[in-house]
């Protein structure tokens, strides 16, 4: 198998260039392109964090320019988008829907088996949905015979209904405060639909794809990843079979170890606008930390799950991207009732900065604060002081920076 060999400045473009941040709006503006982004993608990782706008908002928000927060519920109304869980919860486009239920029946198959009081529980609850309607854990009564212990000790009425969502006989839809509301499949997804089950081979290749065209050069690692319900290394097999057909190509990259992959068609030489943008933790971009070490040179980790005095940069540090370079993170906080955008801290790469950069990171800064329903912002901390009294300024300048 010829494989193509490629320099690393390249590998990073084609990669910004699948992720859609290769320019700003790559995908156009308004809700046709929040359903592009999705569709191109293929996953969308929802997160409920709430310091500043949730993940799957914010990811959008970088990609479309003049993103209103209610497209995507009204994506799933459309039933053109719906929200399943595969390697982490999320959005998908309905006409990959069919692939959806491989995972499902994983779900259902792989799990201990359930006692005879949890299979009369999930009944009830089903009977109770097809009868009612759609319903809320608050729609059924505390069924709880001991204190809660923590944040992941649900009651068994709302582990019920994850069960019965993981398994596919529930389906998820959210009301505006956030808050899922438990369907029939039958109400979501429309008759066209296809629902033929896809064999174990037609899956693993589908993950295959998918995951070359959000991450355009790829490890066989990340594919498994995506589709570690499938057991053994069938990811493995079908990627070789397509290396060998031409389906997929094996890419080399200087300094890296391979086998690397990408798409035959895959352009090479990408142009980037060098646009700066504030990215989520859970962007495509961002999810597997070996891959910012690997391409970007970016040592990165979120730092919510690591105990406050191991954390270098804070509690929730978003990635700062120009161009090909990531030249700081910041850990940020919006204050929503003082409509203010906290920076506790501002954590510059040691790199050299320009103008055109500076003036670059401000406009992003001024839209962040604006995407988060603040009017000003506040900075506690910097390891860059020349950096961050020229941001200062440039804000100041419009009215929004405050110190």
């Amino acid at each position: 198998m010829e494989s193509i060999v490629l320099t690393k400045p390249q590998a990073r473009k084609i990669i910004l260039d699948a992720a859609g941040l290769a320019r700003k709006a790559q995908f156009g503006t308004g809700i046709e392109a929040v359903y592009r982004v999705i569709d191109h993608l293929g996953f969308v990782q929802l997160d409920t964090n709430y310091v500043v706008e949730r993940a799957h908002h914010h990811v959008m928000a970088t990609r479309v320019p003049d993103y209103q927060t209610e497209w995507l519920s009204e994506l799933c109304e459309d039933g053109r988008v719906f929200e399943y869980f595969t390697s982490d919860a999320g959005y998908l486009p309905m006409r990959d829907f069919r692939f959806s239920l491989p995972v499902k029946k994983a779900f259902k198959t792989q799990r201990k088996p359930l006692t005879k009081p949890e299979i009369i529980l999930m009944k009830r609850i089903l009977d109770r949905v097809e009868r009612e309607g759609p319903l809320m854990v608050g729609d059924f009564e505390n069924d709880r015979l001991e204190a809660s212990s923590g944040w992941w000790d649900w009651r068994p009425a709302k582990i019920a209904l994850e069960r019965l969502y993981l398994d596919g006989n529930l389906m998820i839809s959210r009301t505006k405060a956030f808050q899922k509301v438990y369907d029939l499949p039958l109400n979501l997804v429309s008759e066209e639909t296809d629902l033929t089950m896809p064999t174990d081979e037609e899956y693993a290749r589908f993950v295959i794809l998918r995951t070359l065209g959000a991450l355009g050069i790829a490890y066989a690692k990340e594919m498994a990843w995506r589709a570690r319900n499938v057991k053994g290394n069938l990811v493995k097999k079908e990627l070789e079979k397509m290396a060998q057909s031409g389906k997929v190509k094996m890419v080399i990259v200087d300094g890296l170890k391979g086998p690397l992959y990408m798409l035959p068609n895959q352009e090479i030489n990408i142009k980037l606008s060098d646009e700066v943008f504030i990215l989520s933790p859970f962007d495509i971009l961002n999810v597997f930390r070996h891959r910012l070490k690997d391409f970007f040179n970016f040592d990165y980790q979120i730092e919510c799950f690591v105990p406050a005095p191991k954390r270098q940069y804070g509690y929730f540090s978003l990635p700062v991207l120009a161009g090909e370079t990531f030249i700081a993170r910041m850990d940020a906080k919006a204050d929503r009732k003082q409509k203010v955008l906290i920076i506790h801290n501002i954590h510059f790469e040691p790199i050299d900065l320009d103008q055109i950069i500076i003036e670059k990171f401000v406009q992003a800064l001024k839209a962040f604060i604006q995407f988060n329903k603040c009017r000003d912002i506040i900075f506690k901390k910097s390891n860059n002081k020349n950096y961050l009294k020229a941001i200062s300024k440039g804000l100041s300048e419009q009215g929004t920076s405050k110190q």
